[in-house]
């Protein structure tokens, strides 16, 4: 069979690996691996998307030059953050989702809906950085903006020119409904979050579309991106052989994931009261899980060392 491109992004790190599916397995050659340093700015801590985007396209040149017969390219990252657009141009750098701003936003977006409404509708855990709180620190902006676009669906239009939100990733923000795993446009608009920002959903396996003319260009091949679980743990859970009813992963990253893959949401008073998150899942299932302290402390201890020993 053909080869594949993967493009996964990290909080500290991003690669992009070629899979090939030969007898029954994959192998796995990484082709290109960069680092993902935030740069505080005058405004806040923001990441340096550009540099990432070379990072990307670099790896993906050397993919099509060791693997001429890619079929398919496919991105994934961490979750909630996001892009603002009109039209082709993007608004600003995007923001950390470190960045202490959101404190204002979870005041803003509580006074308009309470945390047990939110849950009933969005299924998320509390966590202050989640994207309606980080929109709702974007009014001047948002009113400019005619789409918003997460992490990976970037990507995907810096590729192919086409905007949509997978819907994995999607869930995270806080305006999916956790029932339907559509918009919730009530809500979005009720949190001043206009529905015209909202691109079109798709689910993993879905084409997004082929690479622009100029961009198959410069990377020496040409391949369609396909949507994935855009959401690195989405990715993660999926690829976990879970045969048994009973069974529940640990997703170790920057973040620590631990919990277990359902077919419903768990809308519980006891799963809100002790903080559970129910985010979309590959193939239409839910993982209901809860974050835990992951590998950000040692990867910022060693970067923190690196950058002072000498």
């Amino acid at each position: 069979m053909n080869s594949v491109a993967a493009i996964d992004l990290g909080a500290t790190s991003g690669r992009v690996i070629v899979g090939r599916f030969t007898g029954g397995s994959i192998e796995m050659e990484t082709v290109g691996r960069f680092a993902n340093d935030p740069i505080m700015t005058p405004g806040g801590l923001q990441w340096d998307l550009m540099a990432l985007y070379r990072g990307v396209t670099e790896g993906l040149r050397e993919a099509f030059r060791i693997a001429p017969d890619i079929s398919s390219i496919g991105i994934d990252s961490w979750a909630v953050d996001y892009a603002l657009l009109r039209g082709d141009r993007m608004l600003g750098t995007p923001f950390h989702y470190r960045d202490e701003r959101t404190a204002a936003g979870v005041e803003a977006v509580h006074q308009a809906a309470s945390f047990d409404e939110l849950y009933r509708r969005n299924g998320l855990q509390f966590l202050p950085f989640n994207t309606l709180y980080q929109l709702a620190c974007e009014r001047g902006v948002l009113d400019a903006a005619d789409s918003m676009l997460l992490v990976p669906d970037l990507f995907a239009w810096l590729l192919t020119g086409e905007k949509v939100a997978e819907r994995t990733n999607a869930s995270t923000t806080g305006l999916l409904d956790v029932t339907t795993k559509e918009w919730d446009t009530a809500l979005a608009e009720r949190l001043g979050v206009s529905e015209r920002i909202l691109p079109r959903l798709v689910d993993p396996g879905e084409t997004i579309g082929d690479l622009l003319p100029r961009v198959a260009k410069d990377l020496g091949g040409s391949a369609p991106v396909v949507a994935v679980g855009s959401h690195d743990t989405a990715s993660a859970v999926v690829a976990v052989p879970m045969r048994a009813d009973r069974a529940a992963y640990i997703s170790c990253g920057t973040w620590g994931l631990v919990g277990v893959e359902t077919r419903e949401p768990v809308l519980t008073d006891a799963a809100r009261e002790h903080n559970f998150t129910n985010e979309g899942g590959a193939f239409g299932r839910t993982r209901f899980l809860h974050n835990v302290m992951g590998l950000w402390l040692l990867s910022e201890s060693i970067r923190e060392w690196e950058r002072t020993s000498g």
